[in-house]
């Protein structure tokens, strides 16, 4: 589960988020691309390749598209803490 105490810094404010590499408890982004791969509109990555939110979705279909990336995450950096 996300740490939504160590969430990426360049996240933009909302729902969805990624979770800074630097995470203690091991639930930081490893760049393995997926998410910003399977969802390049809503998740950017940074210059070492960690992954952040760089548009929160707005519909229903884009909603279950990163939940889709939340879902197939390896170490389950993404998080959705239900702010909006």
């Amino acid at each position: 589960m996300a740490n939504k105490d160590m969430k990426h810094p360049d996240n933009v404010a909302g729902k969805f988020y990624c979770t800074d590499p630097d995470d203690e408890n091991g639930e930081g982004c490893i760049a393995c691309n997926v998410c910003y791969n399977g969802a390049p509109e809503f998740f950017g990555e940074d210059e070492d390749g960690n992954a952040f939110i760089k548009k929160q979705p707005g519909t229903e279909e884009e909603i279950e598209l990163c939940v889709e990336q939340m879902e197939a995450c390896p170490v389950g950096s993404i998080g959705d803490d239900g702010d909006a």
